[in-house]
C-alpha cells in the first residue's frame, strides 16, 4: 500500500460528488442567459480559504510593489489583514478538519502566518534590516512549509508540489530584482487559484467519522464509490 493514493489524478476538473463535510457551506457560481448555462461552478469552504488567501496575497504584494506607501503604515494593513484572514480560515474550515482528524494542519497554518507577521513586524519597527531584504523567500518559504505539511497530512501529492513550486519560487527570485513583491504575489496567488478552482488528490476516506451520524457516514461511501467510477472514465 503505497502512501499517496495514486489512483487519483493530482489535478482534475472538480467532481461533483462531495462528501458531507464538503457540502457544508458550499457555494455556488452560475452565468445563465435564458435557459443556457454560460458558466457554472461551485465552491466548498475549503475552496473559498483558497480564495480568500489568494486575494490577500495579491492585495498585500502588490500594494507593496505599486503603492507608495511608508513601511510602518503597511505592517499595520498586512497585521490586520493577516489576522481577519486567519480568523476567517478557521472558522470556515475547523469543521471539516475535524471530521478528517486533520486539526494539526490549521494550526500549523495558522501559527506560521502569525510567526510570519510578528517577524515582519518586528523587521519593520526594529529595522531589520536582513529580514526586510528577504520578506519575499521568507513568506515564500512559510508557505511551502505550510504546503508540504497540508501534503503529508491528507497524504496529497498536488500540495507537495505546491510546495517544491514555493521553494523553486525562492530561487528564481534573484532574477526579478526591483519586481520581487510582484513574482512572490504572483506565485501566492496564482497557485492558490489553481487550488480554488480544481480537484486535488488526497487520501482515501477515513474509516470511521466520529463526528458523523451513521447514516451521513454512509452517504459518504457512497459518494466516494461515486468519484471512484468519474476518476475511472476520465
Amino acid at each position: 500500500m503505497t502512501y499517496f493514493n495514486l489512483a487519483e489524478p493530482i489535478f482534475r476538473p472538480k467532481q461533483k460528488e462531495l462528501d458531507y463535510q464538503d457540502r457544508q457551506g458550499l457555494l455556488r457560481f452560475s452565468i445563465k442567459i435564458k435557459n443556457s448555462t454560460l458558466l457554472y461552478s461551485f465552491y466548498t469552504r475549503i475552496d473559498q480559504v483558497f480564495v480568500l488567501w489568494g486575494l490577500i496575497s495579491a492585495v498585500i504584494f502588490f500594494t507593496a510593489q505599486f503603492a507608495p506607501i511608508d513601511w510602518i503604515t503597511q505592517a499595520i494593513f498586512w497585521s490586520i489583514i493577516t489576522l481577519i484572514g486567519t480568523a476567517i480560515m478557521g472558522f470556515l474550515t475547523y469543521f471539516w478538519v475535524q471530521v478528517e482528524r486533520l486539526r494539526w494542519v490549521l494550526y500549523t497554518w495558522a501559527l506560521l502566518m502569525l510567526g510570519g507577521v510578528i517577524v515582519t513586524d518586528c523587521a519593520i519597527l526594529y529595522g531589520w534590516g536582513q529580514v526586510l531584504m528577504n520578506l519575499c523567500p521568507m513568506w515564500l518559504a512559510l508557505s511551502a512549509i505550510g504546503y508540504i505539511c497540508t501534503g503529508v497530512g491528507l497524504r496529497s501529492r498536488a500540495f507537495i508540489v505546491s510546495g517544491i513550486f514555493h521553494l523553486l519560487g525562492i530561487a528564481v527570485l534573484p532574477y526579478f530584482i526591483g519586481w520581487q513583491f510582484l513574482a512572490t504575489g504572483l506565485i501566492m496567488t496564482l497557485n492558490l487559484l489553481v487550488f480554488a478552482e480544481t480537484q486535488w488528490d488526497m487520501r482515501a476516506p477515513i474509516k470511521n467519522y466520529n463526528l458523523l451520524t451513521e447514516e451521513q457516514a454512509e452517504f459518504n461511501k457512497q459518494q466516494y464509490l461515486l468519484r471512484q467510477r468519474a476518476t475511472m472514465n476520465i
